[in-house]
C-alpha cells in the first residue's frame, strides 16, 4: 500500500467522523446554520444528498491525498500534530475562501461568532483522527 493510499484511508475515516461529529451537532440544534453540506449544496447548484459527495471527496481524496503527499514537509513531532497542523491549514483555506464564496463572509462571521470556533474544533478532531489512522497505517508511531 503506498503513502497516499494510506492518506485517502486516512482522509475517508476522517471524514467519516467529522461527518458524524456534524450530524451531531445538527441534531443537538447546535449552530444548524453552520451546515457546509448545505453550503457546498448550494455553490454546486445540487441538492443536499448529492452534497454529501463532494464533502466525501475532498476530505478523503483531497485532503487525504495531500496530507500523505505532504507530510515530510508539514511540522509537527508525531503523525497527530501533523495532522492538527494540516488540517489547521485547510481550516484557514475554508475560512478565506470557501466561506466567502458560500455567503457565509470571511471566517463565517456573516453565521456569528462561533461559526470559526466550532469550524476550528471540526478541523482539530478532523486532524487527529486523520494524522492517527495514517500512522496506524504506516510504519510511523502514534505517540503525541
Amino acid at each position: 500500500m503506498t503513502n497516499v493510499t494510506r492518506g485517502i484511508f486516512a482522509g475517508f475515516a476522517a471524514t467519516t467522523v467529522l461527518s458524524l461529529l456534524m450530524m451531531v451537532k445538527t441534531t443537538m440544534g447546535v449552530m444548524p446554520e453552520l451546515n457546509p453540506i448545505h453550503m457546498l449544496s448550494g455553490m454546486l447548484g445540487v441538492s443536499p444528498a448529492l452534497g454529501w459527495l463532494p464533502h466525501f471527496a475532498i476530505g478523503t481524496i483531497a485532503w487525504g491525498a495531500g496530507f500523505a503527499l505532504l507530510n515530510d514537509l508539514i511540522p509537527g513531532t508525531s503523525q497527530i500534530v501533523k495532522g492538527i497542523v494540516f488540517s489547521g491549514a485547510a481550516w484557514v483555506l475554508m475560512m478565506v475562501a470557501i466561506m466567502p464564496v458560500a455567503g457565509a463572509g470571511l471566517f463565517g462571521m456573516h453565521l456569528g461568532m462561533m461559526a470559526p470556533v466550532m469550524t476550528l474544533v471540526l478541523h482539530v478532531v478532523f486532524g487527529v483522527v486523520l494524522g492517527s489512522v495514517y500512522a496506524l497505517r504506516t510504519a510511523h508511531p502514534v505517540a503525541i
